[in-house]
């Protein structure tokens, strides 16, 4: 099975303009609109010529300059069959991050969204326990979010020639 395959497999199914399709490394990467994730997934889970049905990996990337899309979930998806991988986005704003949930055509995605929720702040709609896990309950903030500066600008203590800067 090869890429073009899996990309042709598709717009037969959704049509033109309903993906965006990139490969980096020989893997192909796939992006839809958040609302049709769970549309996409069972498509990839159930179509017999694909058949992506094991969940390596779900994750969040913070862009914070991409307004409007500054959270990005990722699916890393595995044809064990094929050992044909995937990755597929979906993009969120920061002010309404909801995507539903895959916790009922993946089990393992249960303590992945929680995790992707505990360091995001990705409300994943429909999950059956979405807490956090990892971090204390009282944290008001989501510490994987580019946010904060990396460190202290102020501080004299430090010799940036011994960093390799300056």
């Amino acid at each position: 099975m090869t890429n073009e395959t899996i990309q042709q497999r598709l717009t037969e199914k959704f049509g033109e303009g309903f993906f965006r399709f990139e490969e980096a490394y020989g893997m192909l990467n796939i992006e839809a609109a958040k609302e049709n994730n769970l549309k996409v997934l069972q498509f990839l889970f159930d179509d017999e010529m694909l058949q992506f049905r094991f969940l390596t990996d779900l994750c969040a990337v913070h862009y914070p300059d991409n307004a409007g899309r500054e959270l990005a979930v990722v699916y890393h998806l595995h044809n064990l069959t094929e050992n044909v991988r995937i990755r597929f986005k979906v993009f969120t704003g920061i002010n309404e991050p909801d995507i539903f949930t895959a916790t009922q055509l993946f089990s393992a995605a249960n303590w992945m969204e929680r995790e992707t929720y505990d360091f995001y702040g990705i409300n994943f709609v429909g999950h059956p326990n979405l807490k956090r896990i990892l971090n204390v309950d009282e944290m008001d903030y989501f510490p994987m979010r580019k946010e904060f500066p990396l460190e202290d600008q102020t501080r004299r203590d430090k010799d940036d020639e011994m960093f390799g800067r300056g």
